[in-house]
């Protein structure tokens, strides 16, 4: 049955959710806490999970579309989900970057404390939360608000690098430890973006619209 197949599919991407919002929290507290136990946990089980359930979810949409041939509400689902899994994919990998990075990075005294990235990879996690909870309710009010927030993980981005480029203009030597800093503040600005893209896939899902490459003015208008 149709609704039996959507049903495994909405199990399988929400399993793969939750690990990438698990990734986020402990890629970052690898370096908070300086303990590369969270990090090893991603490299080496999280991220090939998360990579498995993509091949999963690909291949139960694929059969899916082929055997029932869903039509409207159902349709957009099933091509919502194929690019979904490809978002949390690239997430995991991201979160994988972050892990590498903060082994090496904790190796040696940290150049400054970490403030903002904490708070970033927090807001990263709650847009991914709230877009996948809005994708599985249907509720395009909650994605918006995931869509929104989307700008204080930019700010904070911002934030890190003017801040990082007055260590290094103050001590060149400072340059490794704070570039080390701003490619995670990168994978963290990336994650946000890609859980904006799935809160987008909500609006396709329920509406019918695609609202990629949209102002907040003009999303608020859908």
């Amino acid at each position: 049955m149709l609704n039996e197949r959507v049903s495994e599919i909405n199990s399988l991407l929400s399993e793969m959710g939750g690990l990438v919002e698990d990734a986020i929290v402990k890629a970052i507290r690898t370096m908070v806490e300086k303990d590369p136990t969270d990090a090893d946990q991603i490299i080496e089980d999280l991220e090939p999970r998360i990579n498995e359930l993509e091949k999963r979810i690909d291949e139960e949409c694929l059969i899916t579309l082929a055997r029932y041939q869903p039509v409207a509400h159902d349709l957009r689902r099933v091509v919502a989900v194929l690019k979904i899994d490809k978002d949390l994919e690239r997430m995991g990998d991201h979160c994988e970057n972050i892990a590498r990075r903060a082994k090496e990075i904790i190796k040696e005294p940290l150049l400054k404390p970490l403030i903002d990235l904490p708070r970033m990879a927090e807001t990263a996690q709650e847009i991914t939360k709230e877009a996948l909870d809005s994708f599985f309710k249907e509720d395009t009010h909650l994605a918006r608000q995931a869509i929104e927030k989307d700008v204080l993980v930019d700010q904070l981005q911002e934030q890190i690098i003017r801040e990082l480029m007055s260590y290094i203009l103050a001590d060149p030597r400072n340059i490794n430890k704070a570039l080390d800093l701003i490619f995670t503040s990168k994978d963290l600005e990336r994650i946000s973006d890609l859980a904006t893209n799935i809160a987008e896939e909500t609006f396709f899902l329920v509406e019918g619209s695609d609202i990629r490459h949209m102002g907040p003015k003009d999303q608020r208008k859908e």
